[in-house]
């Protein structure tokens, strides 16, 4: 088995546990979509992409420890996982598609490692417990409505490796007290800090 289909297991809501195995290099669209009772989920480091909305709706995945190897996150892809607590995100990613975890409203730390070049739209709209994340030098723009609806967010550091912070990026951060621009940004787009309390 090298790749696990779209759909796979979509709506699977009894399962419980997965432990994908060794060789599978790519976790197609939808595989595991909706499967609203898994709990424990396994990826070995021969995968690559995590497609997109493989695991939206899972409700019950509290953590997630994606291996070394995995260059591409999708869209969507853990979006609605109102119980994820804990993401680890591996040097190799590169990429983070459009509300890969939006609406995790359990999650309260994120850290992007320095891999990340990319991350799409809305990628952490609506993580209402959001309070810290570590971004290192490599994104290079903010996407618009990328920490939208973050409530709870206080404070943030934007890496020098930033040139542009689109519009309403920081959208709805009623908390945000505190934001570090580098002199690298020369983009910032209109409402892109809307929300934001100076201290």
């Amino acid at each position: 088995v090298i790749e696990i289909g779209g759909s796979a297991f979509h709506g699977c809501t009894s399962l419980e546990s997965v432990v994908i195995p060794k060789g599978v290099k790519e976790i197609g669209a939808d595989s595991f979509r909706d499967c609203t009772s898994l709990k424990s989920v396994t990826i070995p480091e021969s995968v690559k992409a995590i497609n997109a909305h493989a695991f939206q709706g899972c409700t019950s995945l509290e953590s997630i420890v994606l291996p070394k190897g995995v260059d591409k996150i999708g869209h969507y892809t853990f979006s609605g996982c109102t119980s994820l607590k804990d993401v680890t995100i591996p040097e190799s990613v590169t990429y983070i598609g459009s509300e890969a975890f939006s609406g995790c409203v359990s999650l309260k730390s994120i850290i992007i490692p320095e891999s990340v070049e990319c991350i799409g739209q809305e990628v952490f709209s609506g993580c209402t417990s959001l309070e810290y994340i570590v971004m290192h030098k490599g994104i290079k723009r903010i996407n618009s409505w990328t920490f939208k609806d973050c409530i709870s967010l206080k404070s943030i550091t934007i890496p020098e490796s930033v040139t542009a912070i689109e519009p309403n990026a920081f959208y709805g951060c009623t908390s945000l007290k505190e934001i570090t621009i580098p002199e690298s940004v020369t983009e910032l787009g209109k409402d892109s800090l809307f929300g934001y309390k100076s201290a």
